[in-house]
């Protein structure tokens, strides 16, 4: 059952802390938002409390977070939040002489589009200043690097921290592993002197070190062993950009064995740390290399991938399903950074674009950039569902 949640629970979660920063931080500036919900298309659970109306739609795939503002029922509609009584045309007819039925919910004290009342100009997104708009905006990008965080910090916390020993499964005939004597079982102790534990250690002074002589220390049936090879040069590529690069290579295969390391609450905010900035490095690096072209569009997965990663990472048990966690908010959260005019990155550069200008684009600009928006996250999604598709038949 998990599995087949996983996806659900996974896309819920990671969009359900984006919008929850945009509408705590809209809250915090005192913006009127009258809608939160966490999906679109039809409504399957509403509630208003307060000011608010809380919607959980059928598709979580997203979200939406309504804010009063000058181009609502513009915006609202654009976003995928617009319906006939939440515009302001709806409900001035609503208040008509009962040409129209009053929502069930409707409320004489209420403002719209709840009651008769008008959401004061102070309300409005607009009449808060520059640094507000741009935090409001951002919030969502920040709850998401936070959960990654968050999330990252307990795994290590809960699980602890994984790695694979130094330890020798077998060795490469003709590579200077096998050519400088190492054997199945050896265990490595140092390289160069600094001492090691992990694979991904060894493996990294390894990496560096083409052409170069490298001193390793060995322990072998509990005896101390110093060997010399020299790593030999061999294409890879960088694992935080995929960009290709010459790395060194020794031919030796660790045990297929993972151990875990026990830490602290400190240690392991440091490892999430580390791991949240990791992840939003090899994000940003892949970013770069697609617009360099030495990553191929091919490589990008969208929401059938995701599913797809989802099930196999609930069935590989929850510390997957929390990594898959972290990682898919630090790509909500760095992809939402840019400057396309429908994501955040790109409104934020409006908004700034707006203060210099010292005065609000025409609603036909609003809506051209908007619409640029769509077409290129249009075209993005298309690339993506062509992917994932010609992965399923595969």
């Amino acid at each position: 059952m998990l599995a087949w949640l996983a996806p659900i629970l996974v896309l819920g979660l990671v969009v359900f802390i984006h919008e929850l920063g945009h509408f705590l931080a809209a809250k915090w500036t005192g913006v009127y938002a009258p809608r939160f919900s966490v999906g679109f298309g039809p409504a399957l659970w509403k509630k208003r409390h307060g000011e608010t109306e809380y919607v959980l739609a059928a598709l979580p795939l997203g979200g939406y977070v309504r804010m009063a503002s000058r181009d609502d029922e513009t915006m609202a509609l654009i976003e995928g939040g617009g319906s006939p009584e939440g515009t302001a045309k709806g409900h001035s007819e609503v208040q008509g002489a009962g040409a129209v039925a009053k929502p069930k919910d409707w409320d004489e004290n209420a403002m719209v589009p709840f009651g008769p009342l008008p959401v004061p100009a102070n309300r409005w997104f607009e009449s808060k200043p520059l640094w507000a708009r741009v935090v409001i905006m951002l919030a969502g990008v920040t709850m998401n690097i936070v959960l990654t965080l968050v999330v990252s910090t307990g795994v290590f916390a809960y699980y602890g921290r994984a790695y694979v020993p130094a330890v020798i499964d077998s060795v490469v005939v003709g590579m200077p592993a096998a050519q400088a004597g190492l054997q199945q079982g050896d265990s490595i102790v140092a390289i160069n002197g600094v001492k090691v534990r992990a694979w991904n250690d060894m493996l990294t002074t390894i990496s560096a070190s083409a052409g170069k002589p490298v001193r390793f220390d060995v322990a072998r049936n509990g005896a101390p062993l110093v060997l010399t090879m020299t790593p030999v040069a061999q294409p890879g590529a960088d694992p935080n950009t995929g960009k290709a690069m010459t790395v060194g290579r020794v031919g030796a295969l660790p045990k297929n064995k993972l151990e875990r390391e026990r830490l602290g609450p400190l240690a392991a905010t440091g490892a999430g740390w580390n791991a949240t900035w990791s992840m939003g490095r090899s994000v940003v690096g892949v970013l770069g290399g697609l617009l360099r072209g030495t990553i191929s569009v091919k490589n990008l997965a969208g929401p059938v991938g995701i599913v797809r990663t989802s099930v196999a990472a609930a069935r590989s048990g929850l510390e997957s399903v929390w990594a898959l966690v972290a990682f898919l908010s630090i790509n909500l959260a760095i992809l939402n950074l840019l400057p396309i005019p429908i994501l955040d990155g790109g409104q934020v550069l409006m908004v700034i674009a707006e203060s210099a200008k010292g005065s609000p684009f025409s609603l036909r600009t609003r809506e051209n950039v908007m619409r640029v928006g769509l077409a290129a996250i249009a075209a993005l999604f298309a690339v993506v569902m062509f992917n994932d598709l010609v992965a399923l038949f595969r």
